[in-house]
């Protein structure tokens, strides 16, 4: 296995010769797209109308193309857009003319919650490199949302100080947008030449998306076909401070014994806490950020995940302000840095440069109540513990052109009696149009702790003379994946390859499953009707053969996906595993075949529904493992009988009984109704609660909000937990619930900008 592996690495390399030619095919930014916005002197205030004297100014251009759901065809609906800027700011004006205005869609949401909407809005690529840009988009009542995006992935985690406004008019509406210059990096040089697209979401028979640029589909790199907004001068955002203090109070309470309702509920002391940070940029493209006793708690709670018979950990999004901030320049292929590692920090530091060719970012953190999370080759463990860490993530990343850059990562995490390093390279070649060539590579160094009370699973490192016990134990492990890939219109095909050495430990990363080399393959075909039935889909057909590092057989499957966009925002997928053979705990299951369909509509803008049902068989994943027959369903719906109010039910239910009948191994749902309220663009309620049959317990979140903006905010809410202390024997009611734990909590925060 280990030379089939070094024969896959070498028919990459002789790939990329012959693929790699002086002439690489990337596509270039199209230079016939060219505005040049009108300077002003002064700076006013944006109202959603664009009647202000400066926009006589500016020439309006027009977004003329559509993106999707058919590159071929013009734009269904005129938008015109102005540009203007001053010494401080960047304004954007735009007038979509809608034929139809009482269809457009538009609803009163927190920022990045309006997908489903009408909007119009800008992808900003200030250093012209195709590598990554700044989202900037509005809705026809002025609600915000932004994003960064690298390559074609969005990262709606960004927040960034911005203004809009928005009116809806007798023949559309009016959306207007005034950014800082504070608020995005840029090159330091005296005049500015950025990349830049405007673009549109209309929303109707079809999810019509427009753009300035004739954006082809067939080139799978968006920002290379953005035009340039052209000759911007003496604009200046260096030496900017930005001071984010807060306080915070809680009030905790808890049974005293958690299995005994009648224990008797302990109520501790209110208790409150104060900190913040400060950041500094000294040039346009460079920062600096501190953080001293920061809060981290979660205003926006993690929807609970069915896990009762999944042996790995689960992966759930960063939320937290300092972590989401610039989190893009830490990413990589394989998750060697995963933020919410660095649990509870005392304090923290942060350092970002970005230029046209090469960007660095260096964060330092203090933590306290350090977890760690031990992969292994059919099940990890999460380890919760009280130590002290000290966490260092240092990346650099170079680009080599357009779509194309080599990086490094460096991660340490040192505590008493241990550490953890790791190191990796990754790249990413455009080795020629359509064609790509990605991949990462690492090595860790462990020395772990000396510990077996707080850890000690005997289960061995792969072949290795190690174990997974906290023992003192030192070795060091190894990580490889590539990719060629094919990316266009019509045709796509990828073959990977991965190994994980059973010794690899990523501990301030998230990598569960270790001691596994894998060979795949993929390829899809996509068409495009765009007829009164389907505007577009794809069929697509993967495989997998996954071995041990002992050479062992561990699965093999080949998954069938069918995919089609129907007219009127309605999608339907089928999926199908019609081969799947695996390997655990030492037997082999075979015939594991099941398959999926899902749907999901969105025809109207007050009620849109979702749903999949999936049937086959699984393996039961217990100490003595058995193949069983089961069903996972999923549905989705929200209502929003005003702009204002929406209510939105998640539902989830899987059951796995033994083949032919029998016993049932596990069975349970989980139910999370989420109610939100907006009194107006920044004041907000919102009550989540959610039903857990696995562990019978039922969770409650209310929360009352105020958000000036992205950064000043101010919440006051609630978290209370509530367990069935009852058998099934007993007569069963809601009663049968106890409070197990709750916490109130208010916390204010306020940014200062200078």
């Amino acid at each position: 296995m280990k030379q089939a592996g070094y024969r896959f690495i070498f028919m990459f390399a002789w790939l990329i010769c012959v693929l790699l030619t002086p002439e690489t095919g990337i596509a270039q930014t199209q230079q016939s797209f060219s505005y040049e916005p009108v300077e002003i002197e002064e700076d006013f205030d944006i109202n959603g109308k664009m009647d202000d004297a400066a926009w006589t100014k500016a020439k309006p251009t027009l977004l003329q193309y559509q993106r999707q759901p058919n590159d071929q065809e013009p734009a269904p609906v005129e938008t015109r857009v102005k540009v203007l800027y001053s010494t401080d700011n960047l304004y954007i004006g735009f007038e979509s003319i809608d034929p139809e205005p009482v269809r457009i869609r538009a609803n009163v949401t927190d920022r990045d919650g309006f997908f489903g909407d009408d909007y119009v809005g800008v992808i900003l690529d200030t250093y012209s490199n195709n590598q990554q840009a700044y989202e900037f988009v509005v809705n026809p009542l002025g609600i915000q949302m932004d994003a960064t995006r690298t390559a074609n992935s969005e990262d709606f985690s960004f927040d960034a100080l911005w203004y809009s406004e928005a009116s809806i008019t007798a023949t559309g509406y009016i959306a207007v947008i005034k950014i800082p210059f504070k608020s995005f990096n840029f090159p330091d040089r005296d005049v500015q030449n950025w990349a830049i697209q405007f673009i549109r979401n209309y929303p109707r028979k079809n999810r019509y998306q427009l753009s300035w640029t004739n954006v082809m589909m067939d080139n799978p790199c968006l920002l290379c076909q953005s035009g340039q907004l052209t000759n911007i001068q003496d604009i200046d955002r260096s030496n900017t401070v930005e001071i984010l203090p807060y306080a915070a109070a809680t009030h905790r309470g808890a049974l005293l014994d958690p299995n005994n309702a009648e224990s008797g509920f302990d109520n501790e002391k209110i208790h409150t806490k104060a900190g913040g940070s400060i950041s500094y940029s000294p040039t346009t493209n460079s920062s600096l950020e501190l953080v001293v006793n920061p809060d981290f708690s979660q205003i926006e709670t993690d929807a609970s995940q069915i896990s009762v018979n999944e042996t790995f950990a689960l992966y759930f999004s960063e939320k937290r302000p300092f972590f989401v901030k610039g989190s893009d320049l830490f990413s990589t292929r394989e998750n060697l840095y995963y933020s919410r590692t660095i649990n509870n920090p005392f304090a923290a530091a942060k350092f970002t440069r970005a230029t046209n060719r090469f960007s660095i970012a260096f964060l330092s953190a203090y933590d306290r109540e350090a977890p760690f999370i031990v992969p292994g080759k059919e099940r990890s463990s999460q380890v919760q513990t009280n130590l002290n860490a000290y966490n260092n993530i240092l990346r650099g990343k170079y680009n080599l052109g357009e779509e194309s850059h080599i990086g490094s990562l460096i991660t340490t995490r040192n505590y008493e009696g241990g550490h953890n390093y790791v190191g990796g390279v990754d790249w990413a070649l455009a080795v020629a149009p359509n064609y790509y060539f990605r991949g990462q590579a690492g090595y860790s160094n462990t020395k772990e702790l000396d510990d077996m009370l707080l850890f000690s699973d005997p289960r061995t490192l792969g072949s290795s003379s190690n174990d997974a016990a906290f023992n003192g134990e030192k070795f060091g492990g190894t990580l490889l994946s590539a990719e060629f890939s094919r990316e266009s219109k019509y045709y796509n095909f990828s073959f990977d390859f991965e190994s994980y050495s059973p010794t690899l430990q990523t501990q301030t990363g998230f990598i569960n499953n270790v001691d596994r080399r894998t060979i795949g393959f993929s390829q899809g075909l996509s068409y495009y009707p765009d007829n009164d039935m389907i505007s577009q889909g794809s069929l697509n057909v993967s495989g997998n053969w996954r071995y041990d590092f002992d050479g062992e057989f561990q699965e093999r499957f080949m998954f069938v996906r069918f995919n089609n966009k129907l007219v009127g925002q309605n999608d339907l997928n089928i999926n199908f595993l019609p081969v799947n053979d695996e390997r655990f705990r030492g037997q082999m299951f075979r015939n594991i075949y099941r398959g999926t369909i899902s749907f999901s509509s969105n025809t109207y803008d007050s009620f849109s529904f979702g749903g999949s049902f999936e049937y086959g068989r699984n393996i039961n994943r217990s100490q003595v493992p058995t193949l069983g027959v089961g069903y996972n369903i999923s549905a989705d719906a929200t209502v929003k009988p005003t702009p204002r109010f929406r209510m939105t039910l998640n539902y989830n239910y899987s059951k796995l009984s033994e083949d032919g009948g029998g016993q049932t191994y596990y069975s349970g749902d989980i139910y999370r109704l989420n109610t939100r309220y907006n009194f107006t663009k920044r004041l907000f309620a919102r009550l989540i609660t959610e039903y857990n049959s696995f562990s019978e317990e039922v969770q409650i979140y209310p929360l009352l909000y105020y958000k000036a903006n992205a950064f000043t905010k101010f919440y006051i809410g609630m978290t209370s937990y509530h367990t069935d202390f009852y058998d099934d024997s007993a007569n069963r009611s809601y009663w049968g619930f106890r409070q197990t734990q709750r916490e109130f909590f208010v916390k204010f925060q306020y940014l200062i900008r200078s």
